[in-house]
């Protein structure tokens, strides 16, 4: 980007993207929140890689789009970290997600994928500083909104198989 822009003199802006969440994810998408959600919502066991002690941050969806655009009304023009930065453990979050849904499903876990990081978590502090952005929705209350979501959706499937090779869509996605 910065060599485009030194080339064609134009302006340029970098956001640095952090797990994102929220209404309208593809229920096949492959991510832990549509994933956990979707397991926890129809009671069936929640999948995690590894030991669960590997933590991401995770962002509600109006929030990514408000430091977006802020970054690109601003000025600045070097990486902006836009992500919330509480940091979740991979077990917690899913366990998280399986009480806000008032599930019966049990966690299981698999064989960790190779070379997943063990550690995402958003510092912020030049969003702050430089485009005077930080999230305001919490996790839980975006994963309120995305839970709810996904019911209606499971509701109108009937089941949704959100991952592997039996993954099913739902009817209309």
């Amino acid at each position: 980007m910065y060599a485009y822009k030194n080339q064609n003199n134009v302006d340029v802006r970098v956001a640095r993207i952090f797990n994102t969440f929220g209404p309208r994810m593809h229920p096949n998408d492959g991510r832990v929140v549509s994933n956990f959600i979707i397991q926890s919502l129809q009671n069936k066991d929640i999948t995690i890689y590894g030991d669960g002690s590997i933590t991401r941050s995770f962002q509600y969806v109006d929030d990514l789009v408000n430091g977006l655009v802020k970054l690109m009304n601003g000025n600045y023009d070097q990486p902006v970290n836009i992500g919330n930065p509480d940091e979740w453990t991979i077990k917690n979050f899913a366990t998280k997600i399986r009480d806000m849904c008032k599930s019966e499903s049990k966690i299981i876990y698999l064989p960790k994928v190779a070379d997943d990081p063990t550690q995402r978590k958003a510092d912020i502090r030049t969003a702050k500083r430089e485009i005077d952005w930080e999230p305001q929705v919490s996790v839980e209350e975006g994963l309120k909104k995305t839970i709810a979501y996904f019911q209606g959706e499971v509701e109108a499937a009937g089941e949704i198989i959100p991952t592997g090779p039996e993954a099913a869509k739902p009817k209309g996605a």
